[in-house]
């Protein structure tokens, strides 16, 4: 407002403009029917529970990472447990709310959410309403928990955990701690969780570990066998053999043969699929920040076919610098040999083992006449020679 003031020639301060708001605030309440400004206490039975996302950082490998953690607290007993996820999807939600329920070793009757989007399609109507997603539902129909939405924009519906999520920030959180992995940090804000339980709760005057005992006579069993979490889609493939995964490109052997592939996505790992059942691909979500492994197999299996690409091949730049010069010829007929001696290598060592071991290995090659497709032919080099006397020996 000030600033839009200032714009039409208004000489007078911000704090001038403040003060005129004030009054101004003060004379329209005065006008108006008194509101009642006291809060409702409300109460909350055992087992049930309240569950939100907090953002929070962590120190690995020398830089600062976000971390999502996922926080499920008990008002009843002021309990609560952290599982610190890569992302906030479908997946790592629920995969966080079994390690949850195992921490606890229960179920809650019932969890209050608010909009979140791995849970919630839409709202319906005029927003009052929420329309869980299918995978959520029957996620909850497994375990038997009666899911609850906040209305929107209330928060403070779920004010226990909006607590909890500070609590465990300033608390755990701060300063950042040194982790290895998330792993490392679930095992770190776990053990914090158990310990904080020895405390007395703020009003019952009773430590948090016992009416946590007692919350769990409420609650439900946890179910023999844990609910599969995974989600299925289709992915189109480029003439790469790339798909888009998580935001990034992800090289796919053989994928180029199919026009779409199944991705299994897990909350930590995927599967690619071919139309014919075939699992063309396994390995870590790009987002775990984890090393992944380059298919060097079917990759040079392919240039075998096609060793004019190996030049300008992406992947050329990954392979050891030996293995990289010992393809980087002219003839092609001998490239396809060399192709072929590594890909049989392939079979029992790994791309690094066969850089550091290169010239050990060297001799377990050959073609059919014999001879080491990294031999020299030195006749080649004699008749570069002058045919003087002096080399005549």
């Amino acid at each position: 407002m000030f600033e839009a003031l200032q714009k039409k020639r208004f000489k007078g301060s911000y704090r001038t403009v403040c003060l005129f708001i004030q009054e101004w605030r003060e004379s329209k309440q005065e006008t108006e029917a008194p509101v009642d400004q006291n809060m409702t206490r409300l109460s909350h039975p055992p087992g049930e529970a309240q569950l939100d996302f907090g953002q929070m950082e962590a120190v690995r490998n020398g830089e600062l990472v976000d971390i999502h953690t996922l926080i499920l607290s008990l008002p009843f007993s002021n309990s609560f447990t952290a599982i610190p996820l890569p992302r906030e999807n479908t997946e790592c939600l629920l995969h966080g709310l079994q390690e949850i329920f195992k921490q606890f070793d229960f179920v809650p009757r019932s969890i209050r959410i608010d909009n979140m989007r791995p849970a919630v399609a839409k709202a319906r109507g005029n927003g009052s309403e929420m329309v869980f997603t299918d995978e959520f539902i029957k996620f909850a129909n497994f375990y038997g928990f009666t899911p609850i939405a906040c209305n929107p924009r209330s928060g403070n519906e779920k004010g226990n955990v909006e607590n909890k999520v500070g609590y465990v920030r300033y608390n755990f959180m701060t300063p950042a701690p040194v982790i290895d992995d998330l792993e490392h940090l679930g095992r770190i804000l776990a053990r914090k969780s158990e310990e904080d339980r020895e405390r007395l709760h703020y009003q019952k005057e009773v430590p948090i570990r016992e009416l946590l005992d007692e919350e769990k006579k409420h609650c439900l069993a946890l179910p023999e066998t844990d609910y599969p979490v995974f989600r299925e889609e289709e992915a189109k493939v480029n003439k790469y053999g790339e798909i888009t995964l998580d935001k990034e490109k992800v090289y796919v052997p053989r994928g180029a043969n199919f026009a779409k592939l199944h991705v299994v996505k897990y909350w930590d790992r995927f599967k690619d699929v071919s139309p014919f059942g075939e699992i063309l691909l396994e390995d870590h979500r790009p987002y775990m920040g984890k090393t992944r492994k380059i298919p060097w197999k079917e990759i040079l299996t392919s240039l075998i076919r096609k060793p004019r690409a190996v030049d300008n091949s992406r992947h050329m730049e990954y392979l050891p610098q030996n293995v990289r010069e010992y393809l980087s010829i002219p003839d092609f007929r001998l490239r396809k040999e060399r192709l072929r001696w590594l890909v049989g290598l392939l079979s029992h060592h790994s791309i690094q083992e066969i850089g550091d071991q290169f010239y050990e290995l060297e001799p377990m090659c050959s073609d059919d006449s014999g001879s080491h497709p990294y031999e020299v032919d030195w006749s080649k080099y004699d008749s570069l020679q002058s045919t003087g006397k002096e080399v005549g020996a």
